[in-house]
C-alpha cells in the first residue's frame, strides 16, 4: 500500500486525499490549523461558489497560462458537480454560471468532504505543523511540530499567502523551495481597492450594478461589469475583484464606474432635461430618483458642484450632460489595496514549469506533487479558483496513489 501525505487540508488538500484514498493509498492529511477547510468555509461570504461552469484554461493565469488546461479537461464542472452529488452535496447553478451549495452555505461543502475523507480512512492531523520535508532515496521524511512522518508520496497543498485571517501562508512556497523549486513574485489577486475619491465615506455600504473600467494613462486597460460596494476606503465587490490585479499593476491607475451602463449618457440628460420641466420645484438633490439609489444621486449632484437643495429648475445649460456623464463615469483615484490579509487569492507562486500539468508531479523530485493555489495558477472571480482547487487537487491526489 502506498503511503500519500497531504500537506494542508484545504479545498485542494481534501480532495487530493480523497481521491488517494479512494484508490487505495494510506493517506494522512497535515493541517496546522486546528480543522480543515477554514478558508473554504468562508469563500462566498459564507456561501461558497464551489465553480462555474464556464471554467476553462482561458480564465487562469501566471507565467504558464495553460497549465490548468488538462486538470480542468479531466475534472471540470461537470464532473465537479458530479462527484459532489456523489457525496451528496445538492448544488444550485446561477444564470452566470456560478454554482452554490443548495444550503447556501459553505459549510456544507467542508462536511461533506471531512465525512467522505473519514469514510475512506483518510487520517487528518490538525493543529501539526510542517516545518519541512526532506526526499530519501525511497519516499519523505517529514518534520512536524511535534515529531516524524514518513510517505511514498507527499501532496502539498497549503494554498497560498492570500486570505491571512484564514490560514494563508508562506508555508507551502518554503517546503517547496526546500525540495529545490523556485518560486515566482507573489501579488494580490480578487482584492478590494482603496481611493483617495472622497465620496467614499458616503457612500460606504451601498451596493451598485456597475460597468468598471480600469484607466491608466487615460487609456483602457481593463474592464468587467456586475456589483459593487461602496466601503469607506474605496471599492469591493465581485465587478472589483475582478480588475483588481489589472489596477494594482497601472501606473496612475483609476476605476471609472458606468453606474447606468443600460442606459446612454444622451438619454440620461434627455431624461434629467424632461424632469428639470415637467417637476421644476423638486430638489435637485433627487434628480436622480429612479435611476440611481438616492444616495449615490445626491453624490453626483454634488460631485457637479450643485446644489442639492435648490430646485432641479436652476439646472443651466450643460448642467444635464455634466450629470449624466458624472453618473456614467464616475472616476475614483486608486492608491493602493486592503492587502494580503483581505486578498481572496495569490497571484504568483511556486514556479508551474517545474510542475507536470498531465500529473501535477515535480519534475525536480519525483514522488512530489503540487496543487491548487500554493503553484503559479489564479483564476478569474466567480468559482474559478475553487474549480482549480478541485481539478488539481484530484489529479495530484489520483496519481499519486498510482503504483
Amino acid at each position: 500500500m502506498i503511503d500519500v501525505a497531504v500537506i494542508g487540508g484545504g479545498a485542494a488538500g481534501m480532495m487530493a486525499a480523497l481521491e488517494a484514498a479512494s484508490r487505495g493509498a494510506a493517506v494522512s492529511v497535515f493541517e496546522r490549523q486546528a480543522r480543515v477547510g477554514r478558508k473554504l468555509s468562508v469563500t462566498g461570504n459564507g456561501r461558497c461558489n464551489l465553480t462555474n461552469i464556464q471554467a476553462s484554461s482561458a480564465h487562469y493565469h501566471g507565467e504558464t497560462p495553460d497549465f490548468a488546461g488538462p486538470a480542468l479537461r479531466r475534472f471540470g464542472p461537470e464532473e465537479t458537480l458530479r462527484r459532489f452529488r456523489e457525496l451528496g452535496l445538492l448544488t444550485t447553478v446561477q444564470a452566470d454560471g456560478r454554482a452554490y451549495p443548495l444550503s447556501d452555505s459553505a459549510g456544507s461543502v467542508v462536511d461533506v468532504l471531512r465525512y467522505a475523507m473519514e469514510a475512506g480512512g483518510v487520517r487528518l492531523r490538525t493543529g501539526c505543523e510542517v516545518k519541512a520535508v526532506k526526499a530519501g532515496k525511497k519516499g519523505f521524511r517529514i518534520c512536524l511540530s511535534d515529531g516524524e512522518a514518513y510517505a511514498d508520496r507527499v501532496v502539498v497543498a497549503c494554498g497560498g499567502a492570500a486570505g491571512e485571517r484564514f490560514g494563508g501562508s508562506e508555508l507551502g512556497y518554503r517546503l517547496l523551495e526546500g525540495l529545490g523549486h523556485s518560486r515566482t513574485r507573489l501579488g494580490r489577486g480578487l482584492v478590494q481597492l482603496r481611493s483617495d475619491n472622497r465620496c467614499c465615506r458616503s457612500l460606504k455600504g451601498i451596493r451598485a450594478d456597475a460597468a468598471v473600467t480600469v484607466l491608466s494613462g487615460g487609456r483602457s486597460v481593463a474592464r468587467s461589469a456586475g456589483e459593487v460596494q461602496f466601503t469607506d476606503y474605496g471599492l469591493s465587490g465581485p465587478a472589483i475583484f475582478e480588475i483588481s490585479s489589472a489596477a494594482l499593476s497601472s501606473a496612475d491607475a483609476a476605476v471609472s464606474l458606468d453606474l447606468l451602463r443600460e442606459v446612454s449618457e444622451a438619454e440620461l440628460a434627455r431624461l434629467l432635461r424632461r424632469r428639470a420641466a415637467s417637476t421644476p420645484q423638486l430638489a435637485l438633490e433627487d434628480a436622480f430618483v429612479g435611476t440611481v439609489q438616492n444616495r449615490i444621486g445626491r453624490v453626483l449632484v454634488g460631485v457637479c458642484g450643485l446644489k442639492g437643495s435648490a430646485p432641479i429648475s436652476v439646472l443651466e445649460d450643460g448642467d444635464a450632460e455634466r450629470l449624466a456623464h458624472t453618473a456614467k463615469n464616475f472616476l475614483f483615484p486608486i492608491t493602493g489595496d486592503m492587502g494580503m490579509e483581505y486578498a481572496q487569492v495569490t497571484v504568483g507562486g511556486v514556479s508551474a514549469r517545474e510542475f507536470d500539468p498531465n500529473t501535477m508531479e515535480s519534475r525536480l523530485c519525483p514522488g512530489l506533487f503540487a496543487c491548487g493555489e500554493v503553484l503559479d495558477v489564479d483564476g478569474d472571480c466567480g468559482g474559478f479558483n475553487l474549480q482549480w482547487a478541485w481539478s488539481s487537487g484530484r489529479l495530484a491526489g489520483v496519481c499519486a496513489a498510482e503504483a
